[in-house]
């Protein structure tokens, strides 16, 4: 995986990209969106899992 090894120079560089190119009123805004959507998809992949694992269970 390519992106396996950022690091924080890498994590400095990519936020100073996205704040020239969003300005710094957006950035907020960009970031919560990004761990709602986070959020939901781990919600997700916990219900599918628990989901595999009980139809397992009642074989």
């Amino acid at each position: 995986m390519p992106f396996s090894n950022i690091g924080i120079p890498g994590l400095i560089l990519i936020l100073v990209i996205a704040l020239i190119i969003f300005g710094p009123s957006k950035l907020p805004e960009i970031g919560r969106a990004f761990g709602h959507t986070l959020k939901e998809f781990k919600q997700a992949t916990k219900d599918l899992v628990s989901n595999e694992n009980s139809s397992e269970e009642k074989k």
